[in-house]
């Protein structure tokens, strides 16, 4: 029996402080009782940002709490994680991040359908302030066009 997608964390800031504007799915390499931990949702994505060094991609800043039943065997919450991605797509975003405001922000955690962790990426850069004045304002409006239709079909 698979399962759909479950989502374990999300990081909201990221659509509210970059455009994004190419995303991947990579797996990420977790150590012991991790992954117990994270069916147990205890995941926070807020300040977390993925880097490419050395032809490896890492990610930084994910805070995985530990296991509630572990023992020795819990790791370091705040350690640096590697992600798992084909060689081609790691020198595709390293391309895309050369350029000047671009970065690499991961904007879910998942399991995806056979129970493996996954994380996705989004290639994105970073808004200015009149940006995301701009994108509250339409989504303000498209608020209240919904309320006035709603008020109307009454």
């Amino acid at each position: 029996m698979k399962r759909d997608r479950e989502t374990i964390a999300k990081n909201r800031k990221a659509t509210h402080e970059y455009e994004i504007l190419d995303t991947y799915e990579a797996g990420i390499e977790l150590k012991g009782t991790e992954v117990r931990s994270l069916r147990e949702n205890h995941c926070q994505m807020t300040d977390c940002f993925a880097l490419i060094r050395g032809g490896e991609a890492w990610l930084h800043n994910v805070h995985i709490a530990p296991y509630s039943h572990g023992n020795i065997a819990n790791v370091d919450p705040d350690r640096k994680r590697k992600l798992l991605l084909h060689k081609r797509q790691i020198r595709l975003m390293h391309e895309a991040v050369k350029e000047k405001g671009m970065a690499l922000v991961p904007l879910e955690m998942y399991f995806d359908e056979n129970g493996r962790v996954k994380v996705r990426l989004a290639v994105a850069r970073g808004k200015k302030l009149y940006d995301k004045r701009a994108a509250q304002a339409a989504k303000d409006s498209k608020r209240e066009i919904e309320r006035a239709l709603k008020e109307r079909s009454r």
